[in-house]
């Protein structure tokens, strides 16, 4: 069982659930989910079965999109509404100017500290456990990348932002840095992933839509999955000759055309399946990122449908 689901995560649930959930559905013996969500926040969230763990890492959602809704004039100790209250101050008179010029300080590559509520370890302990125990640790900021973030709309005491950003920044925690430059505080009420890259646009599905999919039979339930090769979309695909496929199999180094641009690729064999994901130098050579070991493309649903026979749907609960 191979390939990617893009569940729109309902609030309330973590991301593991989701994925747990989803798994039990499919049957998969292995998943993984790339970018997890908090439980406040809806949206995005590729779920990865079979080979496409691979892609759950560095190759998958390096860049995403959110929308934000801040709460001006209350700090939390989790900087979202499901925490303590810490401090309220009264929200300063503000126009779309001064709103303007707070934003322009978090675009751009900035420092930023993370959530102490936050899944990042610290001595082998997430930052969160310590933080329920009440157990104050220094979290050292870090370079993140804040691509866009624009003002969407606003009422007396919330914002609705528009945030791009790049692999490990936290939405709470501009949400945060705002309130400060604003002078009140704020803190996260509301969040939606949008896109994830390379889904610019994607089609979710609900874990609703799933569990009918899957009272419908098998090729309905497949027909909500994607191939492996759909989370390369963004890279350049090169076809191999069997020679070339048969070399990048046992994890030799080929030579390929210097027309192609330099970087990584998803190589595909001979007979369509997708191999690997290939670092090309500046003369083209080859180095194996990530191997595969997938059937031709042709074959994805023939043989996921033999996967998924196996158990009979009323024995998942």
């Amino acid at each position: 069982m191979h390939g990617i689901v893009l569940l729109d995560k309902p609030m309330g649930v973590s991301s593991n659930q989701a994925l747990q959930s989803a798994r039990r559905l499919f049957r998969a013996a292995k998943g993984g989910h790339a970018g997890a969500l908090d439980p406040l926040a809806t949206g995005l969230l590729p779920l990865c079965f079979g080979e496409a763990t691979k892609l759950a890492g560095t190759l998958l959602g390096s860049r995403k999109a959110y929308i934000a809704e801040c709460r001006l004039g209350v700090t939390t100790d989790t900087a979202d509404r499901e925490g303590e209250v810490l401090q309220q101050h009264p929200v300063p008179p503000l126009d779309d100017a001064m709103i303007e010029a707070a934003l322009a300080k978090l675009r751009g590559r900035i420092l930023q500290v993370p959530p102490m509520y936050s899944a990042l370890k610290r001595d082998g302990e997430r930052l969160y456990e310590k933080a329920r125990r009440g157990e104050t640790v220094e979290v050292e900021p870090r370079e993140v990348d804040v691509h866009q973030l624009e003002l969407q709309a606003r009422t007396d005491d919330t914002l609705q932002l528009l945030v791009e950003c790049g692999s490990g920044t936290y939405v709470r925690a501009l949400a945060t840095a705002l309130g400060d430059d604003l002078g009140c505080g704020a803190h996260l009420i509301a969040l939606r992933r949008t896109w994830i890259e390379p889904f610019r646009e994607p089609r979710m599905v609900t874990l609703e839509d799933l569990q009918q999919a899957a009272e419908q039979g098998d090729d309905v339930l497949l027909s909500r999955m994607l191939p492996v090769s759909a989370g390369l979309s963004d890279i350049p695909a090169v076809h191999l000759d069997e020679t070339q496929s048969m070399a990048i199999a046992r994890g030799q180094p080929v030579q390929l055309d210097a027309s192609l641009p330099t970087g990584r690729c998803a190589a595909f064999a001979s007979d369509g399946a997708l191999l690997a994901v290939l670092e090309l130098d500046a003369q083209r050579q080859t180095r194996i990122l990530r191997g595969f070991n997938l059937p031709p493309e042709d074959d994805f649903r023939q043989k996921s449908r033999s996967a998924l026979v196996v158990t009979p749907l009323r024995s998942v609960e």
